[in-house]
């Protein structure tokens, strides 16, 4: 089990921005016989921050995509993607 190209493409633009941002430092892919995990850090020598996890097993109940935050809170469950990797991508507001 592994991340297509399109899924990878998709992950790593959002990696990307953060990493712009000074967020986000390093990733680890850890490919397993059951599923797929990107692990995001914030500095190298750290456990993960996020995860993001593709678990072909859960494909029909919750959605084979996941984050994961440090704690093992699952932020967000679903079967599409870019849906699941929105709720790392969020933007700042101006509060006045």
């Amino acid at each position: 089990m592994s991340f297509n190209r399109d899924e990878l493409r998709e992950i790593l633009n959002v990696y990307g921005r953060q990493v712009a941002e000074g967020e986000w430092r390093d990733y680890a892919i850890d490919i397993l016989k059951d599923k797929a995990i990107f692990s995001i850090f914030r500095r190298t020598s750290e456990v993960p921050i996020y995860r993001i996890e593709k678990d072909p097993k859960l494909a029909r109940k919750q959605g084979a995509y996941s984050v994961i935050a440090a704690t093992g809170l699952i932020l967000k469950r679903g079967h599409d993607l870019s849906r699941v990797l929105a709720v790392l991508d969020r933007k700042l507001k101006l509060v006045n």
